[in-house]
């Protein structure tokens, strides 16, 4: 089946282009409106973990990837090497779909392997960041000339639609972004993705799995203080975006591994009690010393618990590739 009804099908072979989605253009509004509801949660306030990613909240995630304690860059990297190459064979794409795209390295080895078939047309790069995406189109566009990049700012949660429908497509969801989703939504992300694929077309995840606490621990808990402050970064998005006035130094990076559901969690714990004023989503906080936000969940999985949530969602698992150590698998979903 050919490439067909796709956003921006008059951009030539080639050519560059970065679009915002209709969601992404009302993004003012919908910043006011989830960090409203996230901050009235009780008992525990919570911020969606998508707004870390500023210009420089991308900057220092970049930079975690390459820390000695965070293994799932290096581990998901080694194994997209190994095999990016026979999943490209298998499932014959002529275009290339990434979701949280982030500065764009792991899609090369997919594109590199497209490219030696002959079959590298089209690329779409989904990431909230634009900022990064744009850098990302432009420098692929300029070592891959002969494809179509296409940036769509959006949010791989609400904004699948924008991609248009699949064909002779391979979508990539790496670095273990599933684990941002709350496992019960994960059922649903998956039908949304099915929905944008035809029969044949796949669906590669990144799933960093269940392993020994220590080492989430250390990795989410570096030494060199990255992620604690990645995590703090949120709060100066929110004094940028909402004219808050958040004291960065009043709070303390908290990660942690819950052993019963499976997960990190990330939170800001407030060092005294404070007032909070965000006034440009007409919030005024009371926060306790102690009192903690939650800012992100990263969820694990073993292929098991991975296989529950795919039933059922129009996909199935076709392969299942793991490091010798099993501390991350790349999993080959089929539109069924």
């Amino acid at each position: 089946m050919g490439v067909m009804n796709r956003p921006s099908d008059d951009i030539g072979r080639g050519a560059s282009s970065v679009r915002h989605t209709a969601r992404a253009r009302r993004a003012a509004q919908t910043l006011v409106d989830e960090v409203r509801e996230g901050l009235a949660r009780q008992p525990l306030r919570e911020l969606p973990c998508k707004y870390f990613y500023d210009d420089r909240g991308s900057a220092l995630f970049d930079e975690i990837t390459r820390l000695p304690e965070y293994y799932p860059t290096r581990t998901e990297e080694a194994l997209l090497a190994a095999h990016a190459g026979a999943i490209v064979a298998a499932v014959a794409p002529r275009e290339l779909v990434e979701l949280g795209s982030g500065a764009g390295r792991k899609v090369r080895f997919f594109l590199d392997a497209m490219r030696g078939r002959g079959r590298l047309e089209r690329v779409q790069m989904l990431e909230i960041s634009e900022g990064w995406l744009r850098a990302s189109v432009e420098a692929l566009q300029a070592d891959y000339p002969e494809a179509t990049i296409e940036g769509v700012v959006g949010d791989f949660v609400h904004d699948l639609e924008a991609l248009g429908r699949g064909g002779e497509r391979l979508m990539l969801f790496l670095a273990g972004t599933l684990g941002n989703l709350h496992p019960e939504a994960v059922p649903g992300f998956f039908r949304q993705a099915a929905a944008i694929l035809e029969p044949g077309d796949g669906f590669l995840v990144g799933v960093d799995l269940v392993k020994d606490p220590a080492r989430l621990h250390a990795a989410y808990n570096d030494a060199a203080g990255v992620t604690a402050q990645f995590n703090l970064n949120l709060l100066t998005v929110l004094n940028a975006q909402l004219g808050a006035d958040f004291d960065l130094v009043g709070f303390e990076h908290v990660a942690f591994y819950d052993a019963d559901a499976q997960w990190i969690e990330m939170r800001l714990r407030a060092r005294r009690a404070m007032h909070v004023r965000l006034p440009g989503a007409g919030v005024e906080l009371d926060l306790a010393a102690g009192e903690e936000i939650r800012t992100e969940l990263s969820c694990k999985y073993t292929r098991e618990s991975f296989e529950r949530r795919v039933a059922g969602s129009g996909l199935r698992l076709e392969s299942w590739f793991t490091d010798a150590e099993s501390l991350f698998a790349s999993a080959l979903l089929r539109r069924e």
